[in-house]
């Protein structure tokens, strides 16, 4: 059973029950991220999101852990590029406790400078070990090329310079104008019950005032470049980014399903060319990254520096394939019955299942219809997605990054 309920301040809760099961998976979700920030905030999403773990009106950062710990309960926090998100995952007998510490720690932190300063260090230290990890980067260097320095394209880490120069008072004007009750969704799922779950967040939320919440603009504007971010190491990092169709999309599940096919498993085009017939990368693959507003296919390689430009071609070669014969029928079933699979996988998940109908509340204000979406994908056809791939492949409109020890970035 799934359950939602919508508050006069602008708050939304949402229960997905899961029968038979004895943990609970509880998460805020605040519609916030890096791409909502402006030049001077940059990273500051992020820099939040580690704050609010470092004490509370009652509790100090190490009694937050140990409350947790105390009931066997997990509890993390990440940031995206357009929300952010703190859970916990507890056994159904600790639901109450584990949402009055999450809570606590989501409504009541109060930054103490001295935390600000240690917290600092960690996130530059973070930074430093973005930087040493060339797949990560390559990511990073991509969504540059491909969006350029704003919104989508700002690394969710922000500049250290930025982090360093953060304020108390940073912290309170960014909250204020994002940790808003109508930019904020509360998500259960799992062994929950239904007036369990309402009465602790009426009890814990049902006080916050609505806000003044405004919408920012926010621009989108395809930069179609190729960057080299120059590193002495042993690899080449290779990531190619096409626009496509965004998150709600018609033929959403349909580009997921022709994605399945390029590069999406181990019987994928590119796996079994740029890797098993060419020997060209260990790593290869394909994944589809979409927002409210846009979205991309993303080729990722790690390659030889000596072979990189053949890589390249290959995968290219790959993609004229495709977009020259398309999907066959017995390629389109097996990534439809990819995706269905996955779906059903993931009802087994309560993390899962929390983000799954936490997210879709959030941006979408309404509940994920799991069925009808089932529905969808057993109506999809071959055609659908192939259709897809006209919406996506066009070499003009292409962006590179890559991370190596090249002399110069890929040709675009």
């Amino acid at each position: 059973m799934v359950y939602e309920k919508k508050y006069g301040n602008g708050l939304r809760l949402v229960v997905k029950q899961m029968e038979g099961l004895l943990s609970v998976t509880m998460g805020i979700l605040v519609g916030t991220g890096s791409s909502w920030e402006t030049d001077s905030e940059d990273g500051i999403s992020h820099f939040i999101e580690h704050m609010q773990f470092k004490g509370t009106k009652k509790r100090t950062s190490f009694e937050i852990s140990d409350a947790f710990d105390r009931i066997g309960a997990q509890v993390n926090a990440f940031t995206g590029k357009d929300m952010t998100c703190y859970y916990s995952k507890c056994t159904s007998d600790h639901t109450a406790e584990a949402f009055e510490i999450l809570s606590d720690l989501f409504l009541n932190s109060t930054f103490p400078d001295e935390e600000m300063v240690r917290e600092k260090g960690v996130v530059c230290e973070e930074i430093s070990m973005n930087e040493d990890t060339p797949d990560d980067l390559c990511l990073d260097v991509l969504s540059s090329a491909f969006y350029g320095k704003k919104n989508y394209g700002r690394n969710i880490l922000g500049p250290a310079d930025n982090v360093k120069c953060f304020t108390r008072e940073d912290i309170f004007r960014y909250k204020a104008a994002r940790y808003c009750p109508e930019n904020i969704v509360i998500s259960f799922a799992g062994g929950v019950d239904i007036a369990t779950a309402e009465a602790l967040v009426e009890s814990y939320f049902g006080v916050l005032e609505k806000g003044v919440f405004e919408m920012r603009e926010k621009s989108i504007d395809f930069a179609h470049l190729s960057l080299l971010r120059k590193k002495p190491i042993e690899q080449v990092h290779l990531a190619i980014g096409y626009p496509t169709i965004h998150r709600d999309h018609p033929l959403a599940y349909a580009l997921q399903t022709m994605n399945s096919v390029l590069g999406g498993s181990m019987s994928s085009r590119l796996f079994q060319e740029v890797r098993e017939k060419l020997g060209l990368a260990y790593s290869v693959y394909s994944y589809i990254s979409a927002f409210s507003e846009c979205g991309s296919l993303i080729v990722y390689a790690g390659v030889n520096p000596s072979s990189a430009d053949k890589a390249y071609d290959a995968i290219g070669k790959v993609i004229a394939e495709l977009m020259e014969k398309g999907i066959s029928e017995e390629e389109f079933l097996r990534g439809r019955e990819q995706m269905k699979a996955s779906m059903l996988f993931s009802q087994e998940s309560t993390p899962s299942q929390m983000l799954l109908y936490g997210k879709y509340m959030l941006f979408n204000d309404r509940l994920f219809d799991f069925e009808g979406k089932l529905d969808a994908i057993n109506r999809m056809t071959k055609e659908d997605a192939n259709e897809t791939i006209a919406l996506t492949f066009d070499d003009s409109r292409k962006a590179v990054g890559a991370v190596g020890n090249l002399d110069k970035p890929f040709a675009l």
